[in-house]
């Protein structure tokens, strides 16, 4: 019977820890990879954003009557201004979802809403198919930023957040910058019709959704460790999913300083917004002689400026300021003031060089303010589970004054267009003012 007699069972040791080294390098490699994949996933929600800014050029042209009739400039501005109140309602929900799902979910979700709604666009010229799937797509791309920034917050800590945040938000600057001469090329160089914009658009994200699908993590994975002294950047992902749906927004609510930040991101939006989306026609105005071709490539300078002013900003408020998010942030306005003033003055010269200048100086300007606000102060006064709540509230008020800068430029003219732009954003700077020497607690 000695064969009947319970067998023992042989178990695997538990993994022995990881040594200090171990853990650091594991760290590391899985921040790299997170910053990586993360700037990547929202610099391509950009190649769908951007495609109906180019294909305005050539619908506006569109010598079709059912195009050049019905789609003029003010029906463009009132499809932009559709976009944008659905991005803005999209932004206040994302990020409070990030916070009770984790941010995969919500951005791959938000990835396949843009693609469906790019080709929509692509496919259909008629007024009803472009306010509907435009009303998609600002749904969907509203998925990125509050989600994407709650990723990175939970790698990253609060002291290396202001440099690394800061070079992690030149992508949107750089998804603004590549996507319309890119999109410009395949639409009007290659196929010869804006319907191209809106397909090309489609297809560069889906690739960024296969990417995301292979290498993004909400948190660092179990038996990761993040690096040493990074402890308050660990998760609080899933008590905030046990909260109340809307527990996370009264609290965050409770902070003056996450309205204060919502109050200046909706004054500073318009502008940015304004030449993102309308960039290639303001320069056309100003320059028709570039033809559209070169109306599409002069706001590059813009963007390139855009890609250098979230370093720049995020090194100044970490070591200069020493994790003082408010006054380079009250700078960047006060340039970005002086910069929108001038604009038109020294734009009636007609010269090309002056051009790219000005829209280079309200780029570095306008996104070293942008970034600072919505990513890297939304994230660091957001509380310890609600950073995506922060960010999506933080954004959507933003979102709100984007409507402005989607909608204004096809009604208003040049000159009371960019001195009302100023003014908003000497009073975002002026907000922003009494909270000078403020820091996020954890700092």
């Amino acid at each position: 019977m000695a064969d009947l007699a319970p067998q023992h069972v042989p178990h695997d040791p538990p993994p022995p820890p990881l040594s200090t080294r171990a853990a650091l390098k594991s760290a590391t490699r899985w921040r790299r990879q997170i910053f990586a994949i993360t700037w990547i996933a929202y610099a391509g929600f950009y190649f769908a954003r951007q495609a109906f800014s180019v294909a305005k050029l050539g619908i506006l042209d569109d010598p079709a009557p059912g195009v050049h009739a019905v789609l003029t400039e003010r029906v463009l501005g009132v499809i932009d201004a559709v976009y944008l109140a659905a991005y803005a309602v999209g932004q206040f929900l994302w990020g409070m979802w990030a916070d009770r799902f984790g941010p995969r979910v919500v951005v791959v979700g938000g990835m396949l809403g843009a693609i469906v709604a790019s080709c929509a666009m692509g496919v259909s010229s008629a007024l009803l198919v472009f306010g509907g799937a435009m009303v998609v797509q600002g749904l969907s791309q509203s998925a990125g930023w509050a989600p994407l920034c709650k990723n990175m917050g939970n790698f990253f800590p609060v002291r290396e957040r202001g440099k690394v945040l800061g070079v992690w938000s030149s992508n949107y600057a750089f998804g603004g910058l590549a996507a319309p001469p890119f999109l410009g090329w395949w639409a009007y160089s290659v196929f010869h019709s804006w319907h191209a914009a809106f397909f090309a658009g489609a297809a560069t994200l889906a690739v960024v959704l296969g990417a995301f699908l292979l290498f993004q993590r909400d948190t660092p994975p179990e038996g990761a460790p993040a690096a040493a002294g990074s402890e308050e950047a660990a998760p609080a992902a899933e008590p905030a999913g046990k909260r109340a749906p809307l527990a996370l927004y009264r609290e965050t609510l409770q902070d003056r300083m996450v309205l204060t930040l919502g109050a200046a991101y909706f004054l500073l939006k318009p502008a940015r917004y304004a030449i993102l989306l309308w960039g290639p026609v303001i320069v056309s105005r100003r320059l028709p002689e570039v033809g559209k071709v070169g109306a599409t490539l002069i706001p590059i300078a813009f963007g390139v400026a855009g890609v250098l002013a979230p370093v720049l900003i995020g090194w100044l408020s970490d070591t200069v300021f020493r994790s003082r998010r408010v006054p380079p942030c009250v700078l960047a306005l006060g340039i970005l003031t002086v910069a929108l003033l001038l604009f038109m003055p020294l734009t009636a010269t007609g010269s090309t060089g002056v051009m790219i200048a000005v829209l280079a100086l309200i780029g570095l300007s306008v996104y070293a303010a942008d970034a600072m606000i919505s990513c890297v102060a939304a994230v660091d006064f957001g509380s310890a589970g609600g950073a995506g709540t922060a960010a999506g509230l933080v954004n959507g008020c933003g979102s709100v004054g984007a409507i402005l800068g989607g909608l204004l430029p096809g009604f208003l003219a040049g000159t009371t267009l960019f001195y009302g732009f100023a003014g908003a954003a000497l009073l975002a700077g002026l907000l922003m003012l009494p909270q000078w020497n403020r820091v996020p607690a954890p700092a």
